[in-house]
């Protein structure tokens, strides 16, 4: 706590947000005075939090008390040391630190989405292993509505005009928003943010911002900020950037393409390939794992109705668990590389993603295959997008049904979590299903 208070006082910093993930990926927490914050050396949340919905509802009792303390306890939240950023859109000067999530006994909560990927990074490292990762998040730029019911539009730019049509890495529709972008990189700087390249995506005033590959807690950890400080870049320039896996219609989807690698943790070499370069049998048992096991834990990588909305037909996104070198069609890519730096590409997650929980599945899926000996299908030569046999389940309640009968999550994740997420998502759907859309009104209504 010592260096974080060095920290704080050399910053200047008068306020804290201490903040936690809840499962959505949402930052639930408390703001408190820097003397408090210093003082407790953390914060104590309801464990509840870790079980509310996108909408703010909570799983049904039964559930509920099965998983948490009938008596709605506290938590105790430690500040992770290495996880204090800036704030630098705030008005006064201010900090935001991740914390972890334990019990009385100082056992890490299960249903904490941070400690799951913790988890998964220990089995690595009991192996010697060192995963290593770089996220893609593609996500939209619209015009501010206040009404849910109508249609987004894609905001005005520099020109005075609305961007039409598909510009798909366009210089100059990405330079439309110049003024945004300026902020969000230098407030991404500002929190040691390691993001790489802008480019303009496939979508109308679509952009995907690309990490610099590294360490899988940290990079989840950036982009459970990233998406704050984009948010807040938009905002400021009176629009709004969302990150639902499909908030346009006629329009592709938003990915969170996770490339990910696998180091020897002691010599720094891939295990990924073998001595003369040639792909590796861990490689394609990573491979493997990843065909056999993402469509049970999709979930993870597509929580909500909407995610399945990027699956439907024509709408770019691979709906397989093929796998192909330098293919797009493909769910799981290998793209062209040197043999030190051979890595597989994760086409499935959404931008909507808790990134945490997808980093988590996609690792955990690529392990279990490594030490099992998961053999993978052939790769795919050529289009992969009209192939039946390795197809995803269509809807959340299918992959919600497919995850808590996986074994295998279970016993890596923890049957406490499995049932808790499967809770959550089921209420969100629930709530889904209670809503009448504007489709049902305008051909039902006085048709029927």
């Amino acid at each position: 706590m010592k260096d974080l208070e060095s920290w704080l006082k050399e910053r200047q910093i008068t306020e804290v947000e201490c903040l936690v993930s809840d499962i959505t990926g949402i930052a639930r927490g408390k703001i408190a005075p820097v003397s408090k914050f210093v003082a407790e050396k953390g914060m104590r949340l309801p464990e509840s939090v870790l079980l509310q919905t996108v909408t703010g509802d909570y799983v049904e009792d039964d559930i509920y008390y099965s998983l948490l303390d009938p008596a709605d306890i506290d938590m105790i939240c430690k500040p992770d040391l290495s996880a204090a950023y800036p704030v630098p859109w705030a008005l006064e000067p201010t900090a935001q630190v991740i914390h972890d999530c334990f019990d009385k006994q100082g056992n890490p909560i299960e249903l904490s989405c941070r400690n799951q990927l913790k988890k998964v990074l220990a089995l690595y490292e009991a192996r010697g292993w060192k995963p290593v990762v770089a996220p893609e998040m593609e996500f939209y730029l619209t015009k501010r509505c206040e009404d849910p019911d109508l249609p987004l539009q894609p905001p005005i730019g520099r020109s005075g005009r609305q961007e039409t049509g598909r510009q798909s890495f366009s210089i100059d529709a990405a330079n439309e928003f110049d003024p945004l972008f300026e902020d969000m990189y230098d407030w991404c700087e500002a929190q040691g943010l390691d993001i790489d390249t802008l480019i303009h995506e496939e979508g109308t005033a679509q952009m995907e911002i690309n990490f610099r590959h590294g360490d899988p807690l940290v990079l989840a950890d950036q982009v459970f900020l990233f998406k704050r400080t984009m948010r807040e870049a938009a905002l400021k320039h009176d629009v709004a950037a969302t990150f639902m896996a499909k908030p346009v219609t006629n329009e592709p989807g938003s990915a969170m393409h996770i490339h990910q690698s696998v180091l020897d943790a002691a010599t720094g070499q891939s295990v990924f390939s073998n001595d003369d370069g040639t792909m590796s049998e861990l490689f394609l048992h990573h491979i493997g794992g990843l065909q056999r096991y993402i469509p049970e834990a999709l979930p993870l990588m597509a929580p909500n109705v909407n995610s399945f909305r990027r699956f439907l037909p024509d709408t770019s996104a691979p709906v397989n668990v093929e796998w192909g070198e330098e293919n797009r069609t493909c769910g799981l890519r290998v793209p062209d590389s040197t043999p030190h730096n051979r890595r597989v590409e994760n086409r499935l997650p959404g931008a909507d993603a808790n990134a945490y929980l997808a980093i988590a599945a996609s690792l955990l899926c690529g392990y279990i295959g490594m030490i099992r000996g998961i053999n993978p299908t052939a790769p795919v030569q050529g289009r992969a997008f009209e192939r039946r046999n390795m197809r995803l389940p269509f809807t959340l309640e299918h992959a919600l049904e497919r995850m808590e009968h996986c074994a295998e999550l279970e016993e890596f994740l923890g049957g406490k979590f499995l049932r808790g997420y499967v809770a959550v998502k089921r209420v969100e759907n629930e709530n889904f299903k209670q809503v009448i859309s504007s489709w049902e009104r305008e051909f039902l209504l006085l048709s029927v």
